[in-house]
């Protein structure tokens, strides 16, 4: 089954702009796939369009995003029945969209607001169930002890830990992560990525993370979509994108995608508690 299908879509910025220029794509669910490009090829802006945060093209018979069969948009137009879509896709933001006065355990605890009557989710009212399901995901991700902080404590990485769990309280079949490592440090880049891909493995969650850099992807992803210029330029294995197969399609663009340090990636995992 697919859990993400999307039909000749595209999308035109004011001043005519082509972010995407007829994009085909599926994603099976369970899958845990890759999106790279350099900077300006359009994966943030395919990312926010299957979330449906943004409308494609008012263009009759394209721009078609279905999430597990359920429709998103079809020729620019936003489906009406989205709310219901959107309760089980989990969108993970490079700024991580934390609350800083909050604290952590609120904040993984947003991730109720979609199924929770409203006023319960406006003033905070949260059963004892609902703390220790939002504990679980802390623990998951490794940082259940930063649960009373604020979380304008926490560093980059474990934001962005937090802002994952909240993912896993939601109970979202679909993580959609727009460069969720592009402001980390290696350690913690890795740490993420290695969250992301239990998560994967372990709850069966179909994951699409577009990424800045090429040796995340083959690390962690089987498979991997290139975009260039809106358009996708490779869609396969990820062991096939090399320094030199990217330079082919990249050109001199190529070198913002390959760690200048990438021979010395490694591939031993790091922990999350770390």
């Amino acid at each position: 089954m697919s859990a993400i299908t999307v039909k000749r879509l595209s999308k035109t910025f004011r001043g005519g702009i082509r972010a995407l220029d007829g994009v085909d794509l599926t994603v099976a669910d369970g899958e845990f796939v890759a999106l790279i490009g350099a900077s300006g090829s359009g994966k943030s802006t395919l990312i926010r369009l299957i979330s449906g945060l943004v409308a494609g093209d008012k263009n009759s018979g394209c721009c078609q995003i279905s999430i597990n069969g359920h429709s998103v948009q079809d020729s620019g137009a936003i489906s009406k029945n989205i709310s219901a879509t959107r309760t089980g896709i989990g969108v993970v933001f490079q700024q991580f969209n934390l609350v800083p006065r909050l604290s952590v355990l609120t904040n993984v605890l947003a991730g109720l607001l979609g199924k929770v009557p409203v006023w319960r989710g406006l003033f905070g009212f949260f059963s004892s169930e609902e703390k220790q399901l939002a504990m679980r995901a802390l623990q998951r991700v490794g940082i259940e002890t930063k649960a009373r902080q604020r979380a304008s404590t926490l560093s980059g990485g474990q934001q962005q830990r937090a802002a994952i769990a909240r993912t896993i309280v939601q109970g979202a079949k679909i993580i959609l992560a727009d460069e969720p490592i592009a402001s980390l440090d290696p350690a913690s880049a890795k740490r993420v990525m290695g969250i992301l891909s239990r998560i994967n493995e372990e709850d069966g969650t179909t994951v699409v993370v577009s990424l800045h850099q090429v040796e995340y992807a083959r690390r962690y992803c089987k498979r991997t979509i290139a975009m260039r210029a809106g358009q996708i330029v490779y869609d396969g294995p990820s062991h096939a994108l090399t320094t030199q197969f990217l330079r082919e399609i990249y050109g001199e663009a190529s070198e913002e995608l390959v760690l200048p340090d990438a021979e010395d990636f490694g591939t031993a995992p790091i922990p999350a508690t770390a």
